[in-house]
């Protein structure tokens, strides 16, 4: 029999890539989704079945992580042999706005999936997105062993997540594991991400739909990775002889800056013909520099990243201008709404 997995946050970016991997291994891919007015799946809509057709191995239900008692109907009905907790309020800048909201899905929302499992007893491994927000303030390069110091709600919240996780393993031995992943972006990102709101931008300057895109801080240190192989990442640390945590990046350095160069020079644009500064931007504590190291997981894992923030910023500006004109080649003309006024 295939394996079973239950992803939450399947619609996000990582979600979206992590069920299109599973699924290419066999298995049984069972995704969480908020329940709305509107429906935000574009992500899998490829990957979607109905589940009455013979051979459909993808099945989503309505849940939230913060319904404790749905969470256990939930692992206790799908039983699964792999449960990853993609889902969150993931958004730096967001969170000093939204604190109280960020600490209850993006950390307690994990202590209640962990309860879940335990309280079902259902045997499972368990991968917690940890995120290298965490680390914050601490130097370069950072790894497994680094001080938290984190610099945000976001970055507080997913350290609450990382202990309790740490700690359901230590206390009750589940197969419980930390991936502290680095930043990983990809053409899927969501368009209010930096990585991805500079080559949207991009691709509707040079389209001549826009001129100019207002930043923050361009000279914050990432260190940016590609999100479909930080997936294959986090099925292989759930397929290792034991828990434990494991950093996953590129080890190398870009800044907002840098990063913006690439992507507006890919295009034939100079950067500085369009971009301006707005404080607006900027996060109440700044985190300078982030870069991972991720020689334990390339030793025990044999995971190592391929693609670096130059080849991503192109692989994701040449998807925007792509989407842009697949957009205007179905563009429906519609008759003018009469004038009310």
């Amino acid at each position: 029999m295939s394996k079973v997995a239950l992803i939450t946050g399947i619609t996000g970016q990582d979600g979206s890539y992590l069920a299109e991997l599973l699924l290419r291994k066999g298995y049984e891919v069972h995704g969480i989704v908020r329940r709305s007015s509107t429906v935000n799946r574009a992500r899998i809509d490829h990957l979607y079945v109905d589940p009455h057709e013979p051979g459909a191995k993808l099945f989503l239900h309505y849940g939230d992580l913060s319904d404790g008692a749905r969470l256990v109907t939930l692992l206790a009905t799908i039983r699964p042999d792999e449960v990853y907790n993609l889902a969150a309020q993931s958004h730096v800048r967001v969170s000093f706005d939204e604190p109280e909201n960020t600490g209850n899905t993006t950390g307690m929302g994990a202590i209640r999936l962990l309860e879940a499992v335990r309280l079902t007893g259902v045997d499972c491994r368990f991968y917690q997105a940890s995120s290298s927000e965490m680390f914050g303030a601490s130097p370069p390069p950072q790894n497994e062993d680094t001080v938290l110091y984190p610099r945000s709600p976001y970055g507080a919240a997913k350290v609450y997540a990382y202990w309790v996780t740490r700690n359901y393993r230590e206390a009750y031995g589940l197969f419980a594991v930390n991936g502290i992943l680095f930043n990983h972006e990809s053409p899927r990102r969501g368009e209010t991400f930096v990585t991805r709101k500079i080559t949207r931008a991009v691709a509707r300057i040079k389209a001549g739909r826009e001129q100019v895109l207002y930043l923050g801080n361009l000279d914050a240190v990432r260190d940016w990775g590609y999100a479909p192989e930080y997936v294959e990442g986090m099925w292989r640390m759930l397929q290792a002889d034991k828990p434990d945590d494991y950093v996953l990046g590129t080890g190398t350095a870009c800044t907002v800056g840098e990063f913006v160069e690439t992507a507006f020079s890919h295009a034939g644009l100079k950067w500085q013909d369009h971009v301006r500064f707005d404080d607006r931007y900027l996060r109440p504590t700044e985190v300078d520099a982030l870069i991972g190291d991720a020689t334990k997981a390339s030793v025990e894992l044999g995971w190592k990243a391929q693609v670096h923030a130059p080849e991503l910023a192109r692989i994701m500006v040449d998807a925007d201008i792509a989407a842009l004109e697949f957009e205007g080649s179905h563009w429906i003309d519609t008759p003018a709404l009469p004038d009310w006024t």
